[in-house]
């Protein structure tokens, strides 16, 4: 008995419309599960700041700056708390991303300073950055060290912890990296609002690379903490250089090394400082490759059911 060839190129109606219904319920699924997560995140937040933190100051009466390190510390605190909440009730397992590891935290965040000084250390011997005045180290650095180190865990924490946690369970690793690493790029375009072209493209690149190579480590350590130390360290030391830190001047005057720039902005950065340098856009992308192979070699990479 003789039967004809089935040709692959032709699907059958049912099949098809099956597969188009799983997608549209993965897509649901997903808006839902990062809206739900948006929501737990910057709702405690916003919980804190506007009952909480009012109560706090009313009850106790704190000084200027007892009350803003009750509202950075609160801010943290009740967006992490948010974030353990939806996964609790929205995903039901344990957030183990959440559990403190202070061996991999003291690694994650000397690999993120070191990753970022060696460049730098390259561009002042070669004269691109010079020194112009050494003031030593002020103690309002250590108000900005806590700023920075919230600012970082809570860009962690939307970005590698929700968004791109979130998207790799629906879409896989590969294409998780590249979404949040753009969406995160795109944030930060208000702080070159006076840059040409050249500068927000030139961003864009190095913020792009810089959320793929926080995605690279946060696959590798699957902990919160160990790349919010990474990120933290690596603003903390551009800080501390003296440079401008992602655009932003306000905190140059605070650094123990007072620099200027002496080359060409596609070797300095120019007004968004060392992260859109050449030679850091060149190390982080090695440093990319590495992780997100080594990710590979380790079998982490996630690929969603067909």
């Amino acid at each position: 008995m003789s039967s004809e060839p089935v040709d692959p190129s032709h699907t059958h109606p049912l099949v098809t419309g099956s597969i188009a219904q799983r997608r549209m319920h993965v897509a649901g699924r997903t808006l839902v599960s990062l809206l739900l997560g948006g929501v737990a995140i910057l709702g405690s937040m916003l919980v804190f700041r506007q009952g909480l933190l009012p109560l706090i100051e009313a009850v106790f009466h704190l000084g200027p700056e007892w009350l803003s390190v009750f509202r950075r510390a609160g801010l943290l605190l009740t967006a992490v708390g948010g974030y353990w909440a939806y996964v609790h009730w929205r995903e039901k397992r344990e957030a183990t991303e959440l559990h403190l590891r202070p061996i991999h935290l003291l690694l994650g965040g000397a690999s993120g300073a070191i990753l970022v000084a060696l460049p730098m250390v390259v561009l002042f011997a070669l004269g691109a950055y010079e020194p112009v005045l050494f003031r030593g180290a002020s103690p309002a650095l250590l108000g900005v060290a806590a700023l920075i180190g919230i600012a970082a865990t809570l860009e962690e924490l939307v970005y590698r912890c929700l968004l791109f946690r979130v998207l790799e369970r629906a879409w896989g690793t590969k294409l998780a990296l590249v979404v949040q690493a753009v969406a995160f790029a795109l944030q930060h375009l208000e702080n070159v609002k006076q840059g040409g072209t050249s500068d927000v493209v030139t961003m864009l690149v190095s913020v792009t690379l810089a959320g793929l190579l926080w995605a690279g480590v946060f696959i590798l350590a699957r902990n919160l903490w160990v790349v919010a130390a990474n990120h933290a360290a690596w603003n903390f030391t551009i800080l501390l250089s003296g440079m401008p830190l992602s655009g932003v001047e306000d905190w140059r005057k605070l650094a123990p090394l007072e620099s200027r720039f002496a080359g060409p902005d596609w070797l300095t950065g120019g007004m968004f400082g060392p992260e859109s340098s050449l030679l850091v856009i060149a190390s982080t992308t090695v440093a990319v490759v590495l992780l997100l192979r080594a990710a590979r070699r380790r079998g982490v990479f996630f690929v969603p059911a067909a």
